[in-house]
């Protein structure tokens, strides 16, 4: 099995079409037998999909995750592990597991994050969360 995570240094990647790299993990007999880092070349959205096929990928764990990037990776048969945060190693090995918290459909592109009342996905700036690259604060002001 190999497994994808789009990262941001060691942390999973909280916008799935805005990712710059994927960390893939070689799983055999229950264990992570090789990793490795993939640039993304500055693909974003619709090119990803076909980065994960090319690359042999059988899951993908991500945060947010818009509603056409998820019809596209199941598309081409990849299970989709959404709404993750945290170390993408922590994750990977929770996947392996059994035991990682995950959402199969996330509802929304910003499943990664609470709202505060009033507040949608496209209020940035607010000072409580970054739903990518939008500068507002980042998820610990919350």
């Amino acid at each position: 099995m190999r497994i994808a995570i789009p990262v941001e240094g060691n942390e999973i990647f909280r916008h799935f079409g805005r990712s710059e790299a994927f960390k893939f993990y070689d799983v055999e007999d229950g264990k992570i037998v090789r990793e490795e880092l993939h640039d993304n070349e500055g693909n974003g959205h619709g090119a990803l999909a076909g980065i994960l096929q090319e690359n042999g990928v059988d899951v993908l764990i991500c945060g947010g995750i818009g509603p056409g990037a998820q019809e596209a990776i199941r598309s081409l048969g990849i299970k989709l592990a959404g709404s993750v945060s945290g170390p993408a190693d922590e994750a990977a090995a929770a996947y392996i597991a059994g035991t990682l918290a995950y959402e199969e459909s996330p509802e929304h592109t910003c499943g990664h994050h609470d709202h505060e009342e009033g507040h949608t996905c496209g209020d940035h700036g607010c000072g409580k969360h970054d739903c990518g690259s939008h500068g507002c604060g980042g998820h610990d002001a919350h």
